[in-house]
């Protein structure tokens, strides 16, 4: 497969996983994270889908001609573990992150601290999409879209168990 078949069916899952989310968050409280803003496609399509919710971005580095970017408090600049991990135990929905670079020890640096942060911050109920398999024992795989290849993109669901338990 080409590069940009590959990118096409990335984007699309993505763009079908995002797309069925809305209905099934209904009675989840909580923001919408973003990790990465990358050239804001994916923050753009996210106010469009959850336009009640408060997106919030997180990114290691500005690129100043980024649009739509979020405004100020909810634009998040710094080392991504270290800055979402302020933010208090299911304060989230939706956690968002396509952030693999393709570098091996980069991305193996990711899934080290990604999982955990993904299940501290969403809600019970809430889901973690992600380009990265996030094996951590608060998240549940969810079934794919049709059409999404398993293995393309993922779906996990927090379980339903308080946070103390």
């Amino acid at each position: 497969m080409s590069r940009l078949d590959s990118f096409i069916r990335r984007m699309s899952a993505q763009r079908d996983i995002l797309d069925a989310l809305p209905r099934r968050l209904a009675g989840v409280p909580g923001l919408v994270m973003e990790f990465g803003l990358g050239s804001a496609r994916t923050y753009d399509h996210l106010r469009e889908r959850f336009p009640g919710r408060r997106i919030v971005v997180f990114e290691s580095v500005v690129v100043e001609a980024v649009r739509p970017r979020p405004a100020p408090d909810d634009f998040v600049v710094g080392d991504l573990p270290g800055t979402a991990a302020a933010w208090p135990d299911g304060c989230a929905a939706l956690v968002h992150a396509d952030i693999e670079t393709g570098d091996a020890a980069a991305d193996a640096a990711l899934r080290d601290w990604l999982p955990a942060l993904a299940a501290r911050l969403l809600a019970p109920g809430g889901f973690a999409v992600s380009g990265a398999p996030l094996p951590h024992p608060r998240l549940v795989a969810e079934p794919l879209p049709p059409g999404v290849a398993e293995g393309r993109y993922h779906v996990l669901r927090r379980d339903q168990r308080s946070f103390g338990g």
